[in-house]
């Protein structure tokens, strides 16, 4: 399926493009196609499909969900999760990349169809956004330097220095144990913090940590402990009847994506593991 990638190159760009427009033609005008869903129809599937493309949203800079590879092109298991979904509505898909707290604000502002960047279900979140069923099910790690031998538990984060997206749930569950966090814009930053002890630690996927050591397999790190619990990851959209059509096609076309295979095969090639269950 033909592909089209929209690239936020900077991140004055990103939050110019949410709270004033983007000045470059083509995003500007996949934003306003996102918009204009939420005031014509009142069925953002009917939109989508009439435009011939669905707009979504994710970061690019967090692999192995997204990410670019050596020749910079956009990849990674949310990317071609949102190629499948798009191919199973008929339309194409439009990857819109930005920083975190941008993604969700362009979910709100219409900007975006929906976001597909492993994003886990929270109670605060599912208050404000529509979520799909479960298509991943996520591990978080407590991830220390390699001579840190002060933190082996999540109640050992109290009082310690975490650098996480202020926004994230991983912020949140930092926070919850009594650590402060500094926040970071992107994953390579968060290793740095943590890597030339700015900081304690960072909490983080533990597949993301694999994934990191595949490609750094010198770095001096390891996983202090793991949380309790693993969570749900889903697709958020806008709450209302106007997506209410959408999620259940995007439920209908996981779900087929499930049955048929296809999720594992996408985990076990990104993750070296199927994420795509819950344990």
């Amino acid at each position: 399926m033909k592909k089209r990638y929209i690239l936020f190159l900077t991140a004055l760009a990103v939050s110019t493009s949410l709270l004033a427009g983007c000045s470059d033609n083509t995003r500007e005008a996949a934003g306003e196609k996102g918009a204009e869903s939420t005031s014509n129809s009142g069925d953002l599937l009917s939109e989508i499909r009439e435009r011939g493309e669905m707009i979504i949203a994710m970061e690019g800079t967090w692999a192995p969900w997204t990410y670019h590879d050596e020749e910079d092109r956009l990849v990674g298991y949310d990317v071609e999760v949102g190629e499948k979904l798009a191919e199973k509505l008929g339309v194409e898909p439009v990857f819109v990349e930005g920083e975190w707290d941008g993604l969700l604000a362009g979910i709100d502002a219409g900007r975006y169809d929906i976001m597909i960047n492993g994003v886990d279900i929270t109670e605060e979140r599912a208050e404000k956004y529509d979520f799909s069923i479960p298509y991943a099910y996520n591990r978080t790690a407590v991830i220390v330097r390699g001579d840190n031998n002060d933190i082996k538990t999540m109640e050992d984060l109290s009082g310690k220095h975490t650098a996480n997206t202020i926004s994230s749930t991983y912020a949140e569950l930092a926070e919850s144990y009594g650590a402060e966090v500094t926040g970071v814009d992107d994953l390579n930053q968060t290793f740095e913090l943590l890597l030339s002890g700015r900081t304690d630690a960072t909490l983080n996927a533990e597949v993301t940590y694999y994934d990191y050591m595949r490609a750094h397999p010198d770095a001096d790190i390891k996983i202090a402990c793991i949380a309790p619990q693993e969570t749900q990851v889903a697709i958020p959209m806008r709450k209302g009847e106007e997506t209410e059509i959408l999620r259940k096609a995007i439920d209908s076309a996981l779900n087929e994506l499930s049955e048929s295979g296809e999720l594992t095969e996408l985990a076990e090639k990104y993750f070296g593991t199927d994420i795509s269950g819950a344990e």
